[in-house]
């Protein structure tokens, strides 16, 4: 088999020494034309291949990878970003893998900027981004490059910043899906509501942008004549603040059965409806995070959407081990599964198949 060809058989095949072979293996200088050609014909007429993981193991290197990722309350999406990654760490811990979390205020561009500096500073050897704003982004990753350190992002993809890979989901595809799906039970309405946290008016994640596109594409495509009405709860409200703007709205609007939100905070609507008793009117939502389970399986959420958080977190640390350590080749795009769940069965999903 492959694995088991030794140098001295590389080396008797090509006619060269024992050292040229590993010279020309470990890509180090001093190795004649001629010579490497003759080691690259064998090694080809072999079916040579390294032993990636032996060879890393025995260079005894140590590695650190920074994610940079917003500041979270406890049970949200992020937490299990985190949690995938420290089991990606766990996982490579022969490898000496180390995993250092930085934290920037999600809508405070010099909180980002000042944060991205510190992990310049610490010299990372790789790094995961959730995006801010992409023009202080792009100062990030352009510093990235500058310094030949790979990066990949997470949860936003902004191919133009050139990232060694990308994880998440294909947000147009998911809001056109969720429209879809909450046309099922919605059909028959003539208006719903669309829940957006902001700040300032202004919805900061690119990705749920992106979601609202492909969302609204479907309804105009398929169902014009209902009416979308937009709901804004500030993304650093109290439950008391969040509690009377839905009663105003609920009071307002008194016809509306169905609401949809692009983000994770399916709760805050789920919530405040079973607190008001309104069993007449349901929410649908993304991410299964704790708050969306238990209202979805009381019944004041219809569906989430599920986009594994954890396994995202996971494979970004995964994918810089095997492009540093392992040198191997990396898909550039990676979507996420949009699976949707239901009451019937939140219970069987499972975040993970590690």
């Amino acid at each position: 088999m492959a694995s088991k060809i030794r140098i001295k058989d590389i080396a008797k095949r090509a006619g060269v020494s024992v050292g040229t072979v590993d010279r020309v293996l470990h890509k180090r200088p001093n190795v004649s034309k001629s010579a490497l050609e003759k080691v690259n014909k064998a090694l080809e007429e072999m079916n040579y291949q390294p032993n990636m993981y032996a060879s890393a193991l025995a260079y005894n290197k140590s590695y650190t990878f920074y994610i940079l990722i917003p500041k979270h309350e406890s049970e949200a999406y992020w937490e299990e970003i985190e949690e995938g990654a420290h089991k990606a760490e766990e996982t490579r811990r022969d490898f000496h893998i180390n995993v250092q979390i930085v934290y920037y205020q999600r809508f405070d561009q010099e909180s980002f900027e000042k944060q991205s500096q510190f992990i310049l500073e610490s010299n990372p050897n790789g790094v995961v981004i959730v995006p801010s704003k992409l023009d202080a982004t792009k100062l990030f990753t352009d510093e990235l490059h500058a310094r030949n350190i790979p990066f990949v992002m997470l949860d936003s993809y902004m191919p133009d910043l050139k990232p060694l890979s990308f994880y998440g989901q294909d947000s147009f595809s998911s809001g056109y899906f969720a429209a879809k799906m909450l046309m099922l039970i919605a059909n028959q309405e003539t208006e719903i509501m669309l829940m957006k946290q902001t700040k300032d008016g202004v919805v900061v994640s690119k990705q749920q942008d992106n979601r609202e596109v492909g969302f609204r594409h479907y309804m105009h495509d398929h169902f014009p004549h209902i009416k979308i009405i937009n709901l804004e709860l500030p993304t650093e409200g109290t439950k008391k603040e969040y509690s009377q703007i839905l009663e105003d709205f609920f009071t307002r609007y008194p016809h509306l059965h169905h609401c949809i939100t692009l983000g994770s905070k399916a709760h805050l609507v789920g919530e405040f409806l079973l607190r008001t008793n309104r069993r007449d009117v349901q929410i649908m939502g993304y991410d299964m995070v704790g708050k969306n389970a238990q209202c979805l399986r009381e019944g004041s959420i219809s569906f989430l959407i599920a986009q594994h958080a954890y396994m995202q977190g996971y494979d970004c640390i995964d994918v810089l081990f095997k492009a540093i350590v392992l040198k191997k080749k990396i898909t550039p795009v990676n979507y996420m599964p949009i699976e949707l769940l239901s009451k019937e069965n939140v219970d069987f999903y499972r975040r993970t198949q590690l």
